[in-house]
């Protein structure tokens, strides 16, 4: 099987079933992002982090995938393609929980920084916090499930732990932001 296939030279690309959209389509920008979120991650994992911090990163990169599999597909429910579940939100929170009890408590606003993969990790969350906005664009036109929406919202709180996690782990504090310097 060949990798290109040429039915997307004219701008379109096929969705999960056999509808076809303009790749401008804000489906494509919210599973896009979602893609992108998953290769920065990809990068982080890719530059080494802890085996703690990597098997959280590798269970997210598939759930990433599941979410933008869900969000491919118009009908996901008809097609069973809901991916996420209740569960998946809830673990979130209990790793968020984990990994916040073994950190110092926040005191004031942190920069994106420290070490190299707090500081990736933050830019993935902002890049999770684009796809948050863009999956929020999509449901004003198109069903998307509630559920979607809490599990991204709490990935992007995910990431920002894990951001913290690894600056501890590579020994480092985070970057406190310092108003008016």
């Amino acid at each position: 099987m060949k990798i290109y296939t040429r039915t997307g030279d004219d701008g379109t690309t096929g969705l999960f079933g056999t509808e076809r959209v303009l790749k401008c389509d804000r489906r494509l920008d919210a599973y896009g992002t979602l893609d992108e979120l998953n290769a920065l991650l990809g990068i982080v994992r890719a530059d080494g982090v802890s085996p703690r911090l990597d098997a959280v990163l590798e269970r997210l990169q598939n759930q990433l995938f599941d979410l933008g599999a869900e969000l491919a597909t118009p009908d996901a429910e008809k097609k069973n393609m809901q991916l996420i579940d209740e569960k998946d939100v809830a673990d979130w929170e209990a790793t968020i929980d984990s990994f916040e009890n073994d950190l110092p408590k926040l005191q004031t606003f942190i920069l994106p920084g420290g070490s190299r993969a707090a500081a990736m990790l933050h830019l993935a969350r902002c890049v999770c916090r684009r796809g948050e906005r863009e999956i929020v664009g999509l449901s004003q036109e198109a069903e998307v499930r509630e559920l979607a929406l809490k599990f991204i919202n709490r990935t992007s709180d995910l990431l920002f732990v894990l951001a913290r996690a690894a600056n501890a782990e590579a020994g480092g504090e985070d970057v406190p932001w310092q108003k008016n310097r």
